[in-house]
C-alpha cells in the first residue's frame, strides 16, 4: 500500500509538472507571436517609408501605402494561423484530423460563400494592377467619393456629403478613377443668340489666361485654355465649350473658379448669360400676313395683339 501511495503522489507530481511545462509553452508561443506580429508589422511599414521617401510622383507613394497595408493583414493572418496550430499541438489535440476537416468544411463554406471569394479574388486584382489607392477619387458600383480604404474584400469610399459607401470589391466591374495623373476641367459655357460668338471665345481665352498667371490656380492649371468651339444650339443658348488641363482632383476647383470670373468678364462686356425663356409663334397666312393674336387678361375679356 506505501508502495502504491508513493506511485500516485508521484504521478500526480508528474502531471503537474507537464502541465506547468505546457502551460509556459503554450504563453511563450503566444508571446512570440504577439512580439514577432509587431516585429514584422513594423518592418513592412519602416520598409514602405523608406521605399516612399524616394519617390517624386504621389501616385506611386499612394500605390505602396496602400500595398503596405495589404502586407501587413496578411502577416496577422499567416501569424495567427501558425501560432493556433502551435498552441493546440502543446495542448495535445492532432492538428492533421484538424486540417483535414478544416478542408472539408472549408471546400462546403466555399460553395456557399462564393461572394465572399470572389470579393477577395476581385480585391487582389485590383491591388495587382493598380486601379485605385488610397486618396483616390473614383466612382465604382453606382457610386462615387474619396477612397479611404482599400482591402481585399471591400473598398470604403466617402462622398461630397460626407456619407461613407462600404462596396465590396465583387460588385466593382468598372473603376472610373477621377485622379489618374490629370485631370480635364470640362466647362460649358452659355450665351445668347444674339451674341457674337467670337467676341464670347475671345473673352473666355482672356480669363483662361488671367487664371494661369494666378499664383493660386496657376500651378493647378497644366496648360492653356482649350476652345472646342460652338458645341450645340441649345433651346435658349448657344453653348460652347472649352477645357483646362489640370492636376488630379483640381478639375472642380479650376471649373468653379472660371465659371465666376467668366460671369464677371461677361457683365462687363455686356454678353448676355441667357436663361430659359419661350417665344410664342401664332403662324402666318400664306399671302405672309400674321392673324391677330388673342390675348386674355384675368377677366377674361379677349384683346388682339
Amino acid at each position: 500500500m506505501e508502495l502504491l501511495r508513493h506511485s500516485i503522489e508521484f504521478l500526480n507530481v508528474n502531471q503537474l509538472d507537464r502541465a506547468f511545462t505546457t502551460l509556459l509553452r503554450v504563453v511563450l508561443i503566444a508571446v512570440v507571436a504577439w512580439i514577432g506580429l509587431g516585429v514584422m508589422q513594423r518592418m513592412i511599414r519602416l520598409f514602405g517609408e523608406r521605399l516612399t521617401r524616394s519617390m517624386d510622383d504621389r501616385e506611386q507613394v499612394k500605390r505602396a501605402e496602400t500595398i503596405g497595408r495589404v502586407f501587413r493583414y496578411i502577416a496577422a493572418v499567416i501569424v495567427v494561423v501558425l501560432a493556433t496550430t502551435l498552441i493546440l499541438s502543446e495542448l495535445g489535440i492532432a492538428v492533421a484530423p484538424i486540417l483535414g476537416a478544416a478542408g472539408v468544411i472549408g471546400l462546403a463554406v466555399g460553395f456557399g460563400a462564393q461572394s465572399l471569394v470572389k470579393d477577395y479574388f476581385a480585391g487582389f486584382f485590383i491591388l495587382l494592377e493598380n486601379q485605385m489607392r488610397q486618396g483616390d477619387v473614383v466612382g465604382i458600383a453606382d457610386k462615387a467619393g474619396l477612397v479611404e480604404e482599400v482591402t481585399l474584400r471591400y473598398v470604403r469610399l466617402r462622398d461630397y456629403d460626407g456619407n461613407v459607401h462600404i462596396v465590396s470589391n465583387g460588385l466593382i466591374t468598372t473603376v472610373t478613377n477621377m485622379s489618374r495623373g490629370y485631370a480635364q476641367s470640362v466647362v460649358d459655357v452659355g450665351v445668347a443668340y444674339r451674341e457674337d460668338t467670337d467676341e464670347a471665345v475671345g473673352v473666355m481665352r482672356e480669363t483662361g489666361a488671367e487664371m494661369r498667371a494666378d499664383p493660386v490656380f496657376g500651378p493647378k492649371i497644366l496648360d492653356e485654355l482649350e476652345i472646342a468651339g460652338v458645341d450645340k444650339w441649345a433651346d435658349s443658348a448657344v453653348i460652347l465649350r472649352c477645357r483646362f488641363k489640370v492636376r488630379p482632383l483640381e478639375q472642380w476647383n479650376v471649373r468653379r473658379e472660371f465659371l465666376r470670373r467668366l460671369k464677371k468678364a461677361f457683365d462687363a462686356r455686356g454678353i448676355e448669360i441667357p436663361f430659359p425663356h419661350l417665344t410664342i409663334y401664332a403662324g402666318a397666312a400664306r399671302d405672309g400676313t400674321a392673324p391677330p393674336f388673342q390675348v386674355h387678361d384675368v377677366t377674361g375679356t379677349a384683346k388682339h395683339d
